[in-house]
């Protein structure tokens, strides 16, 4: 935003309604309730704020690519904020919005605003939004017309806004040409393949988008993965799962696998063979594997909305914009960080989780964790939980990722990641009761090591009658643990892999009713969980997970390595 537009309008329309201001991000997804549209996380500021009819004010939103989609379904049941003001760059819900104008005929206004407007416009009680002003109060702020740069279009680009390749890829074309206007890209990139996030049945809207882009017979034209779905696929029917849920969830599925996407399920596509190399351009979403992609891969792609995902898959094409360009993927803030001795596994989503609230909207680089010689699990769950706390699409580690630039660091702003702060996070997210009813693994989606890790924590030892202890994980990870003895190792010990679902998506009952406390080892979880579940979670290491699976209680304590 220049000097000149203090106030840009990214999506146009008119609305009034009480303002409700914050200054910390929230995701959608996990954050906001579908069914009524208030805020479920219990760690942001506005938990149990409705959004309903709000001037919704907040810097920008952060985790999940599929905020798009609730916000798509808050918008067409009027549950959603009347409009949207942000005071930087946002995609996830701008896409959601986007959407259901497009496609729906719902449009609700999105605005950017300078930071100074947003601190004015959040001493206000209501707001204004009309196609040329924003009026609160006595204030009155001209809004400048929706970006409509002119995008370079190749001659194929041409040809499927023409509608030459089929009505779906017409209508993904539009979408994505839209999308390139408000990030100010002037011209597609390819890309070589693509993850969709939309297959979650997070709302009734996901499943409403895909059927209508199958019935116009879209079909994807790069090689296409899907992320973890929100039921047992094979087996929902005979896990009591209710036919209202388990039906559509299914058939969902069922639209992306039409058309052409691989049913592969899995929120970890990294873990895969067809993972991407250093410098791929691909089209990815799930916000974990967008940030493990770029920062650990050092492949290429923004954290693509739902719904975005699918309309790149169609074409081939993503606006050139974000961190397919190199001056985006540069660090903004170095972080030090100074390793404890003898850490544990929990030590590395607890990192990445302060990381993201130190940089909530900014590409960090952490010093001084070389050292330590993180797994490709390691930075699998700090890359996880970051996602978490931090909109950014991406961080750097010293001596680790491929494209940490050691030059630039006398350049950049400097914090240090304390063991004060790293405290706090650990109480924020191990709070609760020390009886623990369930064990919950797979946030992402375990790697072969993480079983094999848990199977070797548990040491021939069998889970207490008591406790029901679940690892979510893809087919392909199921498929060795079987091959190598770990899968029969955890089953004797009376574990549970489930394989297409993961923990932000399991439902009652296969998420066990009677547990009213949750144990994890996922950063990501411990945040999202209470709201998705309605229970206490508490976050702890591997063998903190263990020590409750065989006892059913974990004593409240604060690792060594804090201390």
């Amino acid at each position: 935003m220049n000097n000149v537009h203090h106030c840009l309008t990214i999506l146009a329309g008119e609305a009034e309604g009480p303002i409700l201001s914050t200054t910390e991000a929230l995701s959608f997804w996990g954050g906001v309730s579908p069914a009524d549209g208030k805020v479920i996380d219990v760690h942001h500021p506005l938990h149990g704020a409705s959004l309903a009819g709000s001037i919704l004010l907040m810097p920008s939103s952060r985790g999940s690519c599929t905020g798009s989609g609730v916000l798509l379904d808050l918008i067409l049941n009027d549950l959603a904020p009347a409009a949207l003001v942000f005071s930087g760059p946002e995609d996830v819900l701008t896409l959601g919005a986007l959407v259901a104008a497009m496609m729906f005929e719902k449009p609700i206004p999105v605005v950017r605003v300078s930071a100074d407007v947003f601190r004015e416009l959040s001493n206000y009680r209501r707001a204004h939004i009309t196609s040329s002003s924003i009026e609160a109060g006595e204030m009155t702020m001209p809004l400048a017309p929706p970006p409509s740069g002119a995008i370079d279009l190749t001659a194929a680009d041409r040809a499927i806004l023409a509608g030459d390749k089929g009505a779906g890829a017409h209508q993904a074309m539009q979408i994505i040409c839209a999308m390139a206007a408000q990030q100010g890209a002037t011209r597609l990139i390819d890309v070589t393949q693509a993850h969709v996030d939309g297959c979650i049945y997070a709302s009734p809207a996901n499943l409403v988008f895909a059927e209508k882009m199958a019935y116009l017979g879209a079909q994807v034209c790069v090689p296409t993965t899907m992320n973890a779905i929100s039921v047992d696929y094979a087996n929902w029917q005979t896990q009591e799962i209710p036919q209202t849920f388990g039906a559509p969830a299914a058939k969902l599925a069922e639209a992306y696998v039409r058309m052409g996407c691989q049913p592969t399920y899995t929120c970890s596509p990294y873990l895969l063979r067809s993972a991407p190399a250093l410098g791929e351009a691909v089209a990815w979403a799930e916000s974990n594997a967008v940030i493990f992609a770029n920062s650990v891969l050092g492949a290429r792609t923004p954290k693509h909305p739902d719904f975005l995902d699918l309309c790149i898959a169609l074409t081939g094409r993503a606006p050139l914009a974000g961190v397919y360009l190199d001056e985006q993927r540069k660090p903004e803030l170095v972080i030090n960080v100074t390793v404890p001795a003898e850490i544990d596994d929990a030590y590395w989503p607890l990192v990445g989780y302060v990381a993201g609230q130190l940089c909530p909207d900014s590409i960090p680089l952490l010093r001084g964790l070389a050292s330590a010689n993180p797994s490709k699990d390691d930075l699998k769950a700090l890359c996880a939980a970051f996602g978490t706390t931090s909109a950014a699409p991406m961080l750097h580690i010293e001596g680790v990722t491929p494209e940490a630039n050691v030059q630039v660091l006398q350049e950049l702003p400097q914090q240090t990641m304390s063991l004060t702060q790293m405290a706090a996070a650990w109480h924020q997210l191990a709070e609760g009761p020390e009886e623990v009813e369930l064990v919950a693994i797979g946030s992402p989606h375990a790697s072969i090591g993480e079983c094999q890790a848990f199977s070797s924590a548990l040491d021939g030892r069998v889970r207490h009658p008591d406790v029901s202890v679940i690892i979510t994980a893809g087919h392909h990870v199921i498929a060795e643990a079987q091959e190598n003895g770990t899968l029969a190792k955890l089953q004797s010990a009376g574990v549970t892999i489930l394989p297409d679902l993961c923990w932000c998506s399991i439902s009652e009952p296969v998420f066990p009713p009677r547990a009213r406390t949750v144990i994890t080892n996922s950063g990501k979880y411990a945040h999202y969980g209470p709201g998705l579940s309605g229970r206490r979670v508490r976050f702890g290491s591997i063998a903190d997970c263990v020590a409750a699976a065989v006892s059913g209680r974990v004593p409240h304590r604060i690792p060594a390595w804090l201390v």
